[in-house]
């Protein structure tokens, strides 16, 4: 698997920016998962005690990383918890139109004295989204409002 991220510096004032990459779109959103786990919190610190599946749908791959993303933050805001690991597989519904993602994440509770808390993303943005395929690579910019 090769799936990557990296932050971009200076692209949002109060907020942060990753550039996400894959072979392949589940690829694309594993690395840009990682980016939004890692913003927040240290997984290292974090155990997988609290389990959950989550599946999207969209008519196109921008807007299914976009819901798959936001509904990261909407999980660790609802629960109270962050994050651990994440699986994530993309297909493509060539009959009907449209893509589908089913994935798994893990976690616990937030506890500041276990945790290395990092930063309280708010929201997935839209400001300078964008999601393309390059070659044979797909890669995604994304900005977080913290």
């Amino acid at each position: 698997m090769t799936h990557r991220f990296t932050f971009l510096e200076d692209v949002a004032l109060a907020d942060t920016a990753f550039q996400a990459s894959g072979d392949s779109p589940s690829e694309l959103i594993l690395a840009a998962t990682q980016a939004v786990i890692e913003t927040m919190v240290n997984p290292d610190t974090v155990s997988p005690r609290w389990h959950r599946t989550i599946e999207h749908q969209a008519p196109d791959l921008p807007s299914l990383l976009f819901d798959w993303l936001s509904d990261i933050v909407y999980l660790k805001d609802a629960h109270g918890v962050v994050f651990h690991e994440a699986t994530a597989v993309v297909t493509e519904d060539r009959p009907h139109g449209g893509w589908n993602a089913r994935g798994h994440l893990t976690g616990e509770t937030v506890d500041p004295s276990r945790h290395e808390l990092r930063a309280d993303v708010k929201a997935v943005t839209k400001h300078l989204y964008e999601v393309r395929r390059d070659d044979d690579h797909w890669i995604a910019r994304v900005v977080l409002d913290i």
